[in-house]
């Protein structure tokens, strides 16, 4: 899956974890992940990074896509937890630097 936002590309390797499992799984395993890559949380309000191995970028989402909060995300520490967050992107750390809050994510097949 493709993600942009104003009509830039953000990642063009989107996964999208749209259930319990897979959201339980995350980005568990991985080593690292490069610019284009990322996963979807979806109806997920809060994330932490138990057992990972590299820090990420968080994009707390809306219910429409849109950013409601961000931040970077150490291995073994607890992300915040976001009022009216449906989604949250996982990216690579740095991928959401030039992303603001209120911007609106586009994603496509």
């Amino acid at each position: 899956m493709v993600v942009m936002y104003n009509n830039k590309l953000l990642a063009n390797q989107v996964a999208i974890a749209d259930t319990f499992n897979k959201r339980l799984k995350g980005l568990l395993g991985k080593s690292s992940i490069n610019t284009e890559e990322g996963l979807l949380l979806k109806n997920c309000s809060s994330i932490h990074c138990f057992f990972m191995k590299f820090t990420i970028d968080a994009v707390y989402l809306s219910k429409n896509m849109t950013v409601i909060e961000k931040e970077t995300i150490k291995p073994w520490k607890i992300g915040k937890i976001v009022k009216n967050t449906i989604h949250v992107l996982e990216l690579k750390e740095g991928a959401s630097q030039d992303v603001k809050i209120g911007d609106t994510l586009l994603f496509k097949e």
